[in-house]
């Protein structure tokens, strides 16, 4: 678990960071978005133990990365944007290196072979990295992160360089990494954060501004839980059966063709109606045949968040307002 309490990093005068606080459970993808000059690498640079804190704590799996540097880091797997690689080493070679700098206690040879095949690099292990393309430079470095099988990966834009294959590949790999890992990533690809990340957190001007999941965000921001769905069977037992489940506020049926309804749904705040509406489809032995909900892209979320908009969708309600 990674957890940031009350954290501030100062820079003379300036706040780079502004009293923030947020966690990343066990077993979760946390997306770590914001704008350029946001915060969002200063954070990072903490959390990874690069520079130091004015205030609060960066605490990674319990364990305060300023007050034992040396155990929390061993928790850690990081891949900065650039990769740390050292190009006329062989690939063999350079994670023999990073194996012995952790000072891994786990077998050399085998655990070397395992972390080459996750990221597809197995093939490439007796090549020099200068001699390799920008794709598979990002792969070795994304193998440096996992020796040791840390319990914290920390991403920073792990995707860049990437051909759209290779680009799959890597997320489908973040995604399994996230069933045993807490994994933070950050990136400016909001297409990827949307999809593999299972909360989202947003900074901008030194200060968390959003910590939730993305449908959750969207319907904060839109202050709507709103459907659209196509149903084909009679509109007005159809009609009857939606305005029956529980949490439902108002339906309509906007259009009819061909026994195919389009039906408005509207339910109440942090009510999914989803599920019950779909079984009860089901068991009527009609047919669904769309459902739309009215909820906004990652991008029109993270736009309305940091374009000055003064909006805060956190959702640590009991914390102290950030110094001015």
């Amino acid at each position: 678990m990674i957890e940031v309490v009350n954290l501030t990093k100062r820079y003379g005068d300036k706040k780079a960071v502004n009293n923030i606080s947020f966690k990343a459970e066990d077993g979760e993808i946390l997306g770590f978005l914001g704008p350029n000059g946001a915060g969002k690498s200063t954070t990072m640079n903490i959390l990874t133990g690069y520079i130091s804190c004015t205030d609060g704590k960066a605490l990674i799996d319990g364990i305060d990365i300023l007050e034992d540097p040396v155990k929390a880091k061993k928790q850690i797997g990081y891949l900065p944007e650039i990769p740390p690689l050292y190009v006329d080493m062989t690939v063999k070679e350079y994670l023999s290196f990073i194996y012995d700098l952790k000072k891994c206690k786990l077998p050399k040879i085998s655990h070397l072979k395992d972390i080459c095949q996750l990221v597809k690099i197995e093939h490439v292990y007796n090549r020099m990295i200068k001699n390799l393309s920008k794709g598979y430079r990002q792969r070795v470095g994304l193998a440096q992160a996992l020796v040791g099988n840390p319990k914290t990966l920390i991403l920073d834009e792990p995707t860049v360089g990437l051909d759209p294959n290779q680009i799959i590949e890597i997320r489908t790999l973040i995604k399994k990494l996230g069933k045993n890992h807490t994994v933070i990533l950050s990136s400016h690809i909001l297409s990827e954060v949307q999809a593999v990340c299972d909360k989202i957190v947003v900074i901008n001007d030194g200060k968390i501004v959003a910590n939730d999941t993305e449908e959750n965000l969207s319907m904060k921001l839109t202050g709507e839980n709103k459907l659209s769905a196509k149903i084909e069977g009679e509109s007005e037992k159809v009609l009857r059966m939606i305005k029956g489940i529980k949490g439902v506020i108002s339906a309509e049926c906007i259009s009819e063709h061909k026994g195919v309804g389009t039906y408005n749904i509207e339910a109440g705040e942090k009510t999914d109606i989803r599920k019950e509406l779909f079984t009860r489809i089901a068991s009527h032995g009609w047919y669904l045949l769309e459902l739309k909900t009215s909820e906004l892209s990652l991008e029109d979320i993270f736009l309305r968040l940091t374009m000055g908009e003064d909006i805060d969708l956190t959702d640590n309600d009991d914390e102290e307002e950030a110094e001015d």
